[in-house]
């Protein structure tokens, strides 16, 4: 695929980006390059090959799904400058 002044004038407006009509070529060319790199990639044979998130293999440690601590409301509530109702009292904030 190929891409012309046409193309990279009509991306730029898509994109809401102000490309002056001097630069269109050279970002023609360079889209292209682009292109063609992304194009060789698809020549890389990956059968076989499981996605990876990272090139190092680890495994994430996991803590048991159990609870540990609660119901110290009051204590945390102790805390606090002012309370309702079991829960903080905090200023209004509207911008």
């Amino acid at each position: 695929m190929a891409v012309d002044r046409d193309t990279v004038s009509r991306v730029a407006s898509l994109a809401r980006i102000r490309v002056p009509e001097a630069e269109l070529d050279k970002l023609a060319g360079e889209l292209n390059n682009i292109l063609g790199w992304i194009e060789q990639l698809s020549e890389v044979n990956t059968a076989g090959v499981a996605p990876m998130a990272s090139v190092a293999d680890m495994t994430l440690r996991r803590r048991p799904d159990a609870v540990t601590d609660g119901n110290i409301r009051d204590k945390i509530l102790a805390n606090a400058p002012q309370t309702e109702n079991g829960y903080f009292v905090v200023p209004k904030v509207v911008e």
